[in-house]
């Protein structure tokens, strides 16, 4: 009978610590063992941050407030100019008077007229240039081409014979005047009626929308223990297994109630009493706002400099005019701006503005400019990592992108429909839904049947996040939002 030797699989130690054939491992077959295998992998247990703080949540913290209401829609009022100007206007010679010129109210969406016989106004052409002065002779109230008013110029004979435009003219009240011994009656002339200016609020509105996540573990993944050692984004450390994942859906939940309020758009799609997701409201973001009603600047860049940054802040000028702004800028737009602001210290040995750092050639050369001051204006510029990160808006290129966002600081006055009355609020706050009986500002809750839930059958853990929001962006007039080319 033959003898297996060596036996299948079997291996034949020695007595003494020496190699022999029949007593090592091979590794270097490529067949059955791995040389890894010898031993136990070398594993780091600390997780390793190669993204550092991921989170993108704190921008609306920083510049705003946050506020409880009660209802499906939140209202807010915002005053309307004071003084009456009209703009996009067209004049003819014709009406009453010597020489008189007939301006008509017919530019799209023209307010009524309340312009006054005796109202003294100002009549100026953009186009070439020209300006005159008259008073009112004749005026008839209406909207669009009913409303037009009469203007005996105070020099020359007529508008059309000045060389001004027949469209896109200005006119402006600036004050009246009447002769001795006359009053404000119902004839014509010095006795005629005065027109009165009713102030309009503009109403805007924006609707909460329900925010949801959840994460989900079974009992059985639960009882399978892997611990990992972590240092999370809100500011806790230490091992964990399962949670490791619910922590950072809560974390991303928390971004999500952010950045949902940032580009939230209202939804333009006419339901048919279906309940459909693509029928829901949607809400209004900051985005959205000031592309509605804000200013939006394209394409700054440093080669524009000091040229492109003034005409923001002349059109500030015509707006609210608020002293304090800040800048939350991505990464190209902040360096355009610290750009800007060296050529402006810039010289041949660092600089001509010494004494704005102190007279301090180090300081000077440090030009990472946090915040500058421009005419009568304090701008306060910061990095915002929304703008950069790359599971978001970071890194996009050759799209007509977000590349920053002007806020003006401080509160404003409105006219809060709910309390009657008017009240401070910041120019940019959030609206959450809230009772005595329910606060969905953030909720959270557990479901399921195990990790200590016992609401129904499921061999799971249900972690839930719910929040009902919306963003109130009041005086959007007053923002700038940057975008490329």
């Amino acid at each position: 009978m033959s003898t297996l030797s060596p036996q299948f699989g079997s291996i034949i130690p020695s007595q003494t610590q020496q190699l022999l054939n029949t007593n090592y491992l091979k590794f270097n077959t490529g067949t059955g063992a791995d040389f890894a295998q010898q031993y136990l992998p070398e594993i780091y247990e600390a997780e390793v941050e190669r993204y550092g703080n991921r989170t993108l949540s704190g921008f609306l913290r920083m510049v705003g407030a946050e506020m409880p209401m009660s209802s499906d829609q939140v209202i807010w009022s915002e005053q309307n100019r004071l003084h009456i100007a009209y703009t996009g206007v067209t004049q003819a010679n014709g009406g009453t008077g010597t020489n008189p010129s007939t301006i008509t109210l017919n530019a799209a969406g023209s307010p009524t007229n309340v312009v006054s016989i005796n109202d003294t106004v100002v009549i100026l052409d953009p186009v070439n240039g020209l300006e005159a002065k008259g008073i009112v002779t004749a005026s008839t109230v209406g909207v669009g081409t009913a409303g037009n008013f009469s203007v005996q110029l105070y020099k020359g004979t007529s508008l059309t014979t000045q060389g001004f435009a027949a469209s896109g003219l200005k006119v402006f009240v600036y004050g009246s005047d009447y002769t001795k011994g006359t009053t404000i009656g119902t004839g014509s002339g010095n006795s005629a009626a005065r027109n009165s200016v009713n102030p309009v609020l503009t109403q805007y509105s924006n609707s909460p929308v329900i925010i949801r996540n959840q994460y989900v573990i079974s009992g059985s993944d639960m009882a399978q223990i892997g611990w990992v050692e972590v240092a999370t984004e809100d500011g806790t450390s230490g091992y964990l297994w399962f949670l490791k994942a619910e922590s950072e859906t809560r974390l991303r939940f928390e971004d999500y109630l952010e950045m949902a309020l940032v580009e939230g758009e209202l939804n333009a799609v006419t339901g048919s009493g279906v309940y459909q997701a693509s029928q829901l409201p949607g809400t209004q973001g900051l985005f959205a706002a000031i592309q509605d009603r804000g200013n939006v600047e394209v394409g700054f860049t440093a080669a524009g400099g000091l040229t492109s940054f003034d005409q923001i802040l002349k059109n500030l000028d015509t707006q609210g005019a608020i002293e304090e702004n800040m800048l939350f800028l991505q990464r190209q737009t902040a360096l355009d701006f610290d750009d800007m602001l060296a050529a402006l210290s810039s010289g041949a040995n660092g600089g001509v503005a010494y004494g704005l750092f102190e007279n301090s050639e180090e300081m000077a050369l440090n030009l990472g400019f946090s915040g500058f001051r421009r005419g009568s204006y304090d701008f306060y510029k910061t990095d915002w990592k929304y703008l950069n990160d790359a599971s978001t808006r970071g890194g996009i290129v050759g799209i007509s992108s977000i590349e920053g966002v002007l806020i003006p600081a401080g509160t404003s006055t409105v006219y809060d429909q709910q309390l009657g009355t008017n009240i401070r609020r910041p120019f940019l706050h959030v609206r959450y839904r809230a009772s005595q009986a329910d606060d969905r500002r953030m909720k959270s809750w557990l479901t399921g049947s195990a990790g200590g839930a016992e609401t129904s059958t499921l061999d799971a853990m249900e972690v839930n996040f719910l929040s009902e929001r919306c963003l109130v962006t009041q005086g959007a007039n007053n923002f700038v939002l940057f975008k490329g080319i």
